[in-house]
């Protein structure tokens, strides 16, 4: 007769589990949370070019005050807003949070503005 044996095999098999990573504890949970809310306005291809040619100056500090506005007028369901300056105009997609176009507000004044859903006038 032949001899051959007989091996147990476990119903579940035994799988090796990764210990978990450490936390940094060095990142404070106000830092996580500003990270997290951090929100930034991209400007589109056709909006960077329309600045340019136009020569219109946005400072850091109004393109934040923008950036906040846009966010805000999200959270209340504005999807397309109009945002005045003092020196231009800028369609904004706040679904995307990117600048569509821009003008300087002396062309804006001709203009017909359609498909917004909200006007921010700074």
């Amino acid at each position: 007769m032949d001899k051959f044996s007989i091996h147990r095999v476990p119903l579940y098999p035994t799988i090796r589990q990764k210990q978990p990573t450490p936390i940094n504890s060095q990142q404070t949970f106000s830092a996580h949370l500003q990270e997290a809310t951090k929100q930034e306005l991209k400007v589109s291809k056709h909006a960077h070019e329309r600045i340019k040619e136009r020569n219109i100056a946005i400072t850091e500090q109004e393109w934040q005050v923008v950036s906040d506005k846009v966010f805000e007028a999200h959270a209340k369901g504005v999807k397309q807003p109009l945002v005045l300056m003092d020196q231009a105009a800028l369609i904004v997609s706040a679904k995307n949070a990117t600048v569509i176009t821009a003008m300087d507000r002396t062309e804006a004044k001709q203009q017909l503005f359609t498909n917004i859903d909200g006007t921010i006038v700074l």
